[in-house]
């Protein structure tokens, strides 16, 4: 049985990018970069989000986020010296959870070259059990809500 393959998405897609710059590292022998570094893509989007949104304090929140589950569809590989951008967007808003979906660009392409999902679970850092979405995340996330 096979599974119809996700649409692919496009720029107009999200309202919301990171910059990251690919690393020689990220390559793997086959000239392009790994699969695995897609997920480290995605983690530095969105705690870089919401780090510059005054939502977190990797040091300090007594409020965190924790990835329970992600996953990553390729389209066309991007390799070093690639600078990327990841388009951000919230696909499920809960009261303790919620899943972003992303999208890598090479800087100034219309269509993704991969695209994922990303989901938060929120913890109290000090007993790391489930807790409301603090106010902050949710202040940084108005506007990226999928239509």
């Amino acid at each position: 049985m096979s599974e119809a393959r996700e649409a692919r998405l496009t720029r107009a897609d999200f309202h919301h990018f990171e910059p990251i710059a690919t690393r020689w590292a990220d390559n793997d022998v086959y000239g392009h970069v790994n699969n695995v570094v897609y997920y480290s893509f995605f983690d530095t989007a969105v705690n870089r989000m919401l780090i510059e949104g005054g939502a977190l304090d990797t040091a300090a929140s007594q409020t965190v986020g924790l990835v329970v589950s992600n996953s990553c569809t390729f389209f066309e590989s991007v390799a070093f010296p690639d600078a990327i951008e990841v388009g951000i967007r919230v696909e499920r808003l809960g009261r303790t959870s919620l899943t972003y979906q992303l999208g890598v660009f090479r800087r100034g392409a219309d269509a993704a070259s991969a695209q994922g999902r990303f989901t938060h679970v929120y913890v109290t850092r000090a007993d790391q059990r489930p807790t409301p979405i603090p106010q902050a995340v949710l202040r940084v996330l108005e506007g990226l809500r999928r239509p």
